[in-house]
C-alpha cells in the first residue's frame, strides 16, 4: 500500500490504520524530516515501519524519479493511495510552469498513475466536494493563475480527480481506480492563512484525519467484485459527481491534455 502525502492529516490517518491491519504501508512525502517523523509514528502505533519515500509533487522530475524507485523495489502495488495534494492561497506557478495547485492535486498523481500502471492492482484517489468549485479548462491547466481564486483552483483540481479516475476506468482494464469524498476534514492546508486556521479548528463540522480517511481505508479493502471501477465514493457509498466532473467528453479532453502536459502525449 503505497500512501502519498502521508506525513499528516488524511494520509498519516490512513496510513497508520492500514499498518494496524496487518498491511505492508509506504509512506510518501515532501519533507525529510516530518517523513520520518511520521514513521516513526506508524511505527509506535503498530510496530511495523513503513518504507518511505521522498518526493516533491511540485516537481515533476520528482515524481519521475519516484516512480523509478517504487517500480524498483515492488513488482507489484496492491493499493496507491494518491493522497498528496495542495491548497495555495495564492498564485504559485510551479518550476515546470503549471499552477501549484493543479500540478500538486491532479498532474503529478496523474503522472504517478501512468507510470506505475503496470505494478498496480487498485488507485484511490482523494477528491473532495469541492469540485462543485471546479471551472475546467483542458485547453489552459494553469487558467486558475489569472484572477486567482484559491476555493476554485482547488475545486478545478478536484474535479480533475474525479474526470480522470472515471477516464482511466474506460480507458484501462487494469487497475482499478476510484475516488473518494473525505468529508471537512482539518488538515495542515491551512497552515499559511492564521485566519483560516483559527476558524478551520473550531468549526463544529470539520471531521478529525482518522475519520476523513475511513473511507480511504475501506475503499483499499473492498472486494474488487464489490467495487465500481471509475466511481466517486462518500462515505463508504457511490455518488454520483455534480455534471461537471462526470462528463466523459470533458474527460477524456483532460486525459489527453495531462499526457501532453507530462510529457506523454
Amino acid at each position: 500500500m503505497v500512501v502519498t502525502g502521508a506525513t499528516s492529516g488524511i494520509g498519516l490517518a490512513a496510513a497508520t490504520e492500514l499498518a494496524l491491519r496487518g498491511d505492508e504501508v509506504v509512506l510518501v512525502g515532501r519533507d525529510p524530516a516530518r517523513l520520518a517523523a511520521a514513521t516513526d509514528q506508524v511505527y509506535d502505533a503498530s510496530g511495523l515501519r513503513p518504507a518511505s519515500f521522498r518526493a516533491d509533487f511540485a516537481v515533476l522530475d520528482d515524481v519521475r524519479r519516484l516512480a523509478g524507485e517504487l517500480r524498483t523495489a515492488y513488482d507489484r502495488i496492491d493499493v496507491l493511495a494518491n493522497n498528496a495534494g495542495a491548497a495555495s492561497l495564492h498564485p504559485v506557478t510551479t518550476v515546470d510552469g503549471f499552477e501549484l495547485t493543479m500540478q500538486a492535486n491532479h498532474l503529478a498523481p496523474f503522472l504517478l498513475n501512468v507510470l506505475l500502471r503496470d505494478r498496480l492492482d487498485r488507485i484511490v484517489t482523494t477528491a473532495s466536494g469541492a469540485h462543485r468549485w471546479g471551472v475546467l479548462d483542458p485547453d489552459d491547466l494553469s487558467a486558475a493563475l489569472r484572477d486567482y481564486r484559491p476555493a476554485r483552483a482547488y475545486g478545478t483540481s478536484k474535479q480533475a480527480n474525479i474526470l480522470t479516475t472515471a477516464e482511466a476506468a474506460r480507458r484501462w482494464p487494469a487497475p482499478h481506480a476510484v475516488s473518494y469524498h473525505p468529508g471537512m476534514v482539518r488538515t495542515r492546508f491551512a497552515n499559511d492563512s492564521p485566519l483560516v486556521a483559527f476558524w478551520m479548528k473550531r468549526a463544529w463540522f470539520m471531521r478529525t484525519p482518522a475519520k476523513g480517511a475511513e473511507t480511504l481505508v475501506w475503499l483499499t479493502h473492498l472486494a474488487s467484485e464489490a467495487l465500481t471501477n471509475g466511481g466517486y465514493y462518500v462515505d463508504r457509498e457511490l455518488r454520483e459527481p455534480l455534471p461537471r466532473a462526470a462528463d466523459p467528453v470533458l474527460a477524456a479532453r483532460l486525459w489527453q491534455a495531462s499526457e501532453r502536459a507530462v510529457g506523454l502525449g
